[in-house]
């Protein structure tokens, strides 16, 4: 026999050293998912923040619409032809108004 078997020699290699490699590995692969997971969670709410000013202001504008539509329509009931003209057309364009709705907040 020229190769050395190591079962010839009695000699027994121990599952230590592969299992702890494999336990390295995982615990990098969750700890490289959690580092990545935790910049992609802190650059979603960077994201958030910023469009909060411009939400603010759309919610504004969409008050402000609905108050000056709403008004409107109170005129075109009371008879005002040229507020009548507005509702029509704003009706054409599938716009509804509900005059009897509160405002937004």
């Amino acid at each position: 026999m020229t190769a050395v078997d190591s079962r010839a020699t009695g000699r027994e290699h121990s599952p230590f050293v592969p299992l702890l490699i494999l336990l390295i590995a995982i615990a990098a692969w969750f700890g490289f998912q959690g580092y990545t997971l935790w910049n992609e969670r802190n650059a979603l709410a960077a994201s958030q923040s910023s469009q909060e000013r411009a939400l603010e202001g759309a919610r504004k504008v969409r008050i402000t619409l609905d108050t000056l539509a709403r008004e409107t329509a109170l005129l075109a009931d009371k008879g005002n032809a040229n507020a009548r003209l507005i509702v029509d057309e704003l009706k054409r364009r599938g716009v509804t108004i509900d005059p009897t709705s509160p405002p937004l907040k």
